[in-house]
């Protein structure tokens, strides 16, 4: 997280928080500001966030606060969200009403490019996140679906990339078909580049390697791993693999040999949420590894989620690593 902290400070991205009345965001949004980890904009009822950071004892002065009711931006953004969604039975008055929503603002904030990023969740819910941003962001091009991924910062520094491994889907999908697989593969790749500032090399992973046993469940992850090179013939990606020789250079060279990622992959791709939401605990706990996540990919503009139990740090966190994504 520190050196996640410092490229933050270079990006310079403005991230917008919708629950921007709230104890823990307004505290966090103090000090991503104070030590100019990221620009915030507050977004929400003014008189009610700068009675609040009075109450809560923070220092907000030279914090953009976004007022949709007030907002000169009202009208566009009405009118954007009613021609995205009037197909859906959208009125002009119904879409006025959404816009008013501070998630539904912000995250249209983040559409029109007035705020890079977009973080909530410590009092909404995943859905009600998701919901907006699928109806106004999408996802991004040849991304068919929405992931998740953990970073894992491990002790032993001879895995991954100095001890960096990324995870995913271990948070939302339960079980991907394979063109959903490739995109998963896709988004964790860019968020490795983007959040990590490593060139991924992905591993997806199976109980085969290399044709050493079939099943339909391995015919999956070999159908979206030919996907995923179609789709992206630079991405160093191969599979299925087991894990063993996805991470074991000695193992990978029995296995796979001739791999340009066996033994030293650095993105795993588990094939269901039940393998990949118990590989990254089992990491988590008994490696004593350094979790961080899960970090939403898959958005044409970042997204992120936080935790209803969510502490400060946590959001000031999220809200570093929305930034990097931003690009």
């Amino acid at each position: 997280m520190d050196r996640i902290w410092e490229f933050a400070k270079n990006a310079k991205r403005k991230i917008a928080l919708p629950e921007a009345s709230e104890e823990r965001n307004l505290k966090a949004a103090g000090f991503v500001h104070k030590n100019r980890l990221s620009e915030i904009i507050l977004v929400g009822n003014e008189d009610e966030i700068k009675q609040n950071a009075s109450k809560f004892g923070v220092n907000i002065s030279g914090i953009e606060i976004f007022d949709p009711q007030a907002s000169g931006f009202l009208e566009r953004y009405t009118e954007t969200f009613f021609n995205l969604r009037k197909s859906k039975g959208v009125t002009l008055e119904k879409a006025k009403e959404i816009m008013l929503d501070p998630v539904y603002y912000a995250t249209m904030m983040v559409k029109m490019k007035d705020a890079d990023g977009m973080v909530s969740g410590a009092i909404h819910s995943t859905g009600d996140l998701l919901r907006p941003a699928l109806q106004i962001i999408k996802t991004a091009p040849g991304i068919s679906i929405v992931s998740s991924s953990f970073v894992m910062e491990l002790q032993d520094k001879s895995f991954g990339d100095n001890g960096v491994i990324l995870f995913a889907d271990c948070a939302i999908n339960p079980n991907p078909n394979a063109e959903e697989l490739s995109s998963i593969a896709l988004a964790t790749a860019a968020t490795a580049k983007s959040l990590c500032q490593i060139e991924p090399r992905v591993a997806m992973l199976s109980f085969s390697t290399k044709g050493s046993a079939e099943h339909e469940l391995i015919t999956k992850v070999r159908e979206a791993t030919k996907l995923a090179k179609k789709k992206s013939p630079e991405l160093l990606i191969d599979g299925e693999l087991q894990l063993d020789a996805a991470i074991i250079p000695d193992i990978a060279k029995l296995k796979a040999p001739g791999s340009p990622v066996a033994g030293k992959a650095n993105v795993l791709i588990f094939p269901d949420l039940q393998s990949g939401n118990i590989g990254y605990k089992l990491v988590q706990r008994i490696a004593k590894a350094n979790c961080i996540g899960p970090v939403s990919q898959g958005f044409a503009a970042p997204v992120n989620d936080l935790s209803r139990g969510c502490s400060v740090e946590d959001i000031i966190n999220v809200i570093t690593i929305t930034a990097l994504q931003a690009g």
